[in-house]
């Protein structure tokens, strides 16, 4: 069954849906076979990889979320072999509200994905930057979750109410959901700030913290106007290689989990 990780952060623009698009192409890339979901009703991720957000298709993650369509129903081919999408639309705003009446509304997207597990190694879920019933559904399906930390002066505000919320799921919806990582995002290596964030957050969170820092990189940036993730459309940049670095590093830590469960 395949490793579903969630990328949250209720704090917006730390680089969730960048993360989440070329960390997904950078495991597609590795011959691993990548589903990724995206959970947020901006649909960045949906146009990031050239899929019109605003198109009358019903077949989203809210028509999954309501009950109209399987899961199955609304995977999509992108542009990489490896890699397949579950589109995102504004509509998912209003999902919130319908589910409220569900049973187990926070079990809904666990009990969908759950249909799909085996048929991929690893499922990313980009979540919005809210910790809404969305989130709580993405953070109760998921196995792990990785947390983007932005480099700069606001970046440690917030962090303490996710960790909050991930407790909560853990003591009430999914005891195993564990912290994959917190990773640095939008490093500037010529700030002396960004180095002293880099440094507490290291500081704070030991071990869980990536070795892997991602770079600011005006490629990473240009991409989604493309429709493309970085992999595709500069595969020399910095950016392209932060991402592939970060996805060998998670590769490598399941790897090496899995080996020890077995023994």
């Amino acid at each position: 069954m395949g490793k579903i990780i969630a990328i949250a952060n209720q704090k917006g623009g730390v680089g969730k849906t960048t993360t989440a698009i070329n960390l997904a192409a950078s495991i597609a890339v590795m011959e691993k076979r990548a589903l990724l979901i995206d959970a947020d009703p901006q649909a960045n991720a949906t146009s990031g990889l050239n899929f019109d957000p605003d198109s009358a298709n019903k077949d989203t993650l809210y028509e999954v979320l309501i009950g109209e369509k399987s899961i199955e129903e609304t995977i999509k081919e992108t542009q990489l072999p490896n890699l397949k999408l579950v589109t995102s639309h504004i509509n998912l705003v209003g999902a919130e509200i319908e589910m409220l009446n569900l049973e187990e509304r926070e079990m809904v997207l666990k009990r969908n994905i759950m249909k799909v597990a085996d048929s991929f190694d690893y499922i990313i879920i980009d979540c919005s930057p809210s910790l809404g019933l969305i989130t709580v559904n993405s953070l109760t399906a998921a196995d792990s979750v990785i947390i983007p930390v932005q480099c700069e002066f606001f970046a440690l505000e917030g962090l303490g109410k996710l960790l909050n919320t991930i407790k909560l799921v853990q003591s009430r919806l999914n005891p195993t959901l564990a912290i994959e990582g917190f990773l640095l995002t939008m490093f500037d290596s010529r700030l002396k700030l960004a180095n002293q964030v880099v440094e507490e957050v290291r500081h704070h969170f030991g071990e869980m913290v990536f070795k892997t820092v991602i770079s600011r990189n005006v490629r990473l940036s240009e991409a989604p106007s493309h429709g493309k993730p970085i992999i595709l459309y500069d595969a020399l940049s910095n950016g392209t290689n932060n991402y592939l670095n970060l996805a060998k590093e998670i590769l490598e830590k399941n790897t090496t989990k899995r080996e020890k469960k077995e023994e």
